[in-house]
């Protein structure tokens, strides 16, 4: 699991002028809610987060939220950004504690796409259908990503989510064997004219 600090001020000025201001000034107004602690309102520097944001694990990770030196483990729920401009409007930060389980988007890795027999032997093209899954575990076994091994996939045949190998303590939310929620993943199709 990567490790993320975020750095952060309290702020009391509410509202639309107020976050004007705050943009103005380099920051962005964020939130940060859950547990048993009352919600807080935050201002966070919009150059350092922004760059933050271009690691993919940054996404899916515990993030320490340090609050003028008070750290607080989170994760980011809702990012709010401006439709064409490259700024961030507003962030919203969960609490997490280690005892209850955490529902979060995880993305999927991709190994051994060159090698995979499918494409090396009968000349077929990867298909990927869906880039990650939400999944439930404990903060500490949340992995960055989810490795999906295609090495062994032959041509016409598709990849279930039921078919990934999760790491220890990660399962797929909803996910039943056979069921309607055992999405493909991936496949390899023939390429056409062949």
């Amino acid at each position: 699991m990567s490790t993320f600090t975020v750095k952060a001020r309290l702020r009391d000025d509410m509202g639309k002028g107020a976050s004007r201001r705050l943009r103005q000034a380099g920051l962005f107004p964020a939130v940060v809610y859950g547990g048993n602690q009352a919600s807080m309102n935050l201002s966070i520097d919009h150059i350092k987060f922004l760059h933050q944001l271009d690691n993919e694990a940054f996404y899916s990770s515990i993030l320490n939220l340090d609050i003028e030196g008070n750290s607080e483990h989170v994760m980011l729920k809702d990012l709010q950004r401006h439709p064409y401009k490259p700024q961030i409007l507003h962030a919203d930060f969960q609490r997490i504690d280690d005892e209850n389980a955490v529902i979060v988007y995880v993305p999927f890795h991709f190994t051994n796409e060159i090698a995979c027999i499918g494409v090396k032997q009968d000349g077929g093209l990867i298909s990927h259908r869906i880039n990650g899954v939400k999944v439930s575990c404990s903060a500490n076994d949340l992995p960055e990503y989810i490795e999906v091994d295609m090495a062994d996939v032959h041509l016409g045949k598709i990849l279930h989510l039921s078919d990934i190998v999760l790491p220890k303590g990660v399962r797929i939310r909803g996910l039943r064997k056979g069921s309607n929620n055992d999405l493909p993943v991936s496949t390899v199709v023939k390429l056409k004219g062949r």
